[in-house]
């Protein structure tokens, strides 16, 4: 009996409680709904900004959802949500037709983060996207795409046999990067040459170092700059302090090959070699507001006649200097006309990891010059001899007796280039060839087989890169120059 009335009291208070709870919710969602209908009304009527506008609400993007909801449900597979919104916004940017716009994944973000900080895993090139084609702006200093070949305004046709055209460089430098040691096989198209290059490319780590400075004769110090990476600023100081111990006397800056980078480190890098408050750049946006940046004071200006060497492939920041130090009249420029990219991105990071990269302002020299698509010409026009355009062999090419090819014509350049007289540059090995390649494969301690195939076109090749280093004659021109300045 106690039981039976205790449990049926311990009911009647559960039911009682049940009731008391539903009442409690009922008058709760009344008082939630009330309150948030007056908080509204508050905020639309005494509000000093306008509630926020739901984007499903804004009429330019009515089609955009409408072609979402259209293919998320009638498609005849299951979509990925995720990958359609990506392609959405890669349309957004790709139409505006600008080469220096892009919008990357996160896979995407991650490498180009990496590219402007420590080192990553690659080839070593900067590449653009043009018209369509991925583009070679710029090899990185002794990297696996120097050490190939690959030229300034090479055209990258495929991948591994995948072609890229159509692709954003973002989405070609997936392909192209990879692990340490793996081999990467580039097609690429050489302006003024008719054949596709097969150029096959060890993956090597590409480390972040900008600054490469050594002596030359009689106090001349050649100071290298790569790119303009987090650190590069610092590198330059310290590299400067190195050859003022060394007794320089006066300074090449080689800004060959350097695609550009970040515009903190070019006007800070400017700031070394021009006078306190002066103008290094303008940046213009697109109401036409300009803003100019300038030097801040230095107290590690060298001090020292400076020549800044150019070529087609000094880009973006490497123009922001050229361009400071030939305007103020502090430098003479030396070489061949830069790549003329006159425009500032900006990146923006998205929470998910993802990045868009746009094109937020055009620059402008101290001047006010806008170099964009034109480039900057030298003060003195310097061209490097003619073998250093020569184009790549294929390795995996054998070139022998009877051959006739564009890749025989190009080793005979080669060989004459260095020394060895093939007799002959029209393109068909014959027995003077064979023999000018066993004298080369001699002198190189390679097994002279006169079959050019193998390690014997790498040192081929490898030859004709030093040789070219050997005869720079924009070097030995500013050179020239800086003795003429330090003489005065």
């Amino acid at each position: 009996m106690e039981n039976e009335n205790v449990n049926k009291e311990t009911q009647e208070q559960k039911s009682g409680f049940i009731r008391m709870k539903r009442f409690h919710f009922i008058m709760l969602l009344f008082f939630v709904v009330f309150l948030s209908a007056g908080i509204t009304t508050v905020a639309l009527a005494f509000g000093d900004e306008k509630a926020v506008t739901v984007a499903a609400n804004r009429s330019e993007f009515d089609k955009l959802y409408a072609a979402f909801d259209t293919l998320k449900n009638n498609y005849y597979e299951k979509v990925d949500q995720e990958k359609m919104i990506n392609g959405a916004i890669n349309g957004m940017v790709e139409s505006l037709d600008d080469p220096y716009s892009d919008y990357m994944d996160s896979e995407e973000a991650k490498g180009f983060h990496e590219s402007i900080s420590s080192s990553f895993e690659g080839i070593g090139a900067e590449i653009q996207e043009q018209d369509g084609n991925i583009t070679i702006v710029s090899p990185i200093k002794d990297s696996p795409a120097e050490k190939a070949g690959l030229k300034p305004n090479d055209k990258v046709i495929s991948v591994d046999g995948k072609s890229i055209q159509g692709m954003s460089a973002t989405e070609a430098v997936l392909l192209i990067r990879g692990e340490k040691g793996t081999t990467v096989k580039l097609s690429i198209q050489r302006p003024g040459v008719e054949d596709l290059m097969e150029v096959p490319i060890v993956r090597d780590t590409i480390p972040i170092e900008t600054v490469y400075g050594e002596m030359l004769e009689d106090g001349i110090a050649k100071v290298q700059i790569t790119s303009f990476s987090e650190n590069t600023a610092k590198e330059l100081v310290s590299t400067l302090q190195t050859m003022k111990d060394q007794g320089m006397k006066g300074l090449i800056l080689d800004l060959r090959q350097n695609p550009g980078g970040l515009l903190d480190q070019a006007i800070a890098i400017s700031s070394l070699f021009l006078p306190d408050n002066e103008v290094v750049v303008q940046v213009e946006d697109r109401d036409g507001n300009k803003q100019e940046m300038k030097s801040s004071k230095t107290k590690e200006n060298p001090g020292v006649p400076l020549v800044v060497v150019t070529d087609k492939g000094s880009a973006s920041a490497s123009e922001i200097l050229a361009a400071a130090v030939k305007e103020s009249g502090n430098a003479t420029l030396v070489g061949e006309t830069t790549f003329g990219k006159g425009t500032v991105q900006k990146a923006q990071d998205f929470s998910d990891g993802s990045n868009l990269k746009f094109t937020t302002e055009k620059w402008l020299t101290p001047k006010g010059n806008w170099i964009h698509k034109k480039g900057i010409k030298p003060d003195i026009e310097v061209a490097l001899p003619d073998y250093a355009s020569l184009t790549l062999i294929n390795p995996e090419t054998e070139l022998k007796i009877s051959s006739s090819s564009s890749e025989v014509k190009t080793a005979q350049q080669m060989l004459k280039a260095l020394g060895y007289e093939p007799g002959r540059e029209d393109g068909f090995f014959d027995e003077k060839t064979e023999e000018a390649v066993k004298n080369f494969q001699n002198a190189k301690g390679i097994e002279a087989t006169g079959i050019l195939t193998g390690s014997s076109t790498t040192a081929l090749m490898e030859g004709l890169r030093e040789q070219i280093k050997a005869n720079d004659t924009q070097i030995v021109k500013a050179v020239e120059v800086l003795k003429g300045k330090i003489a005065q």
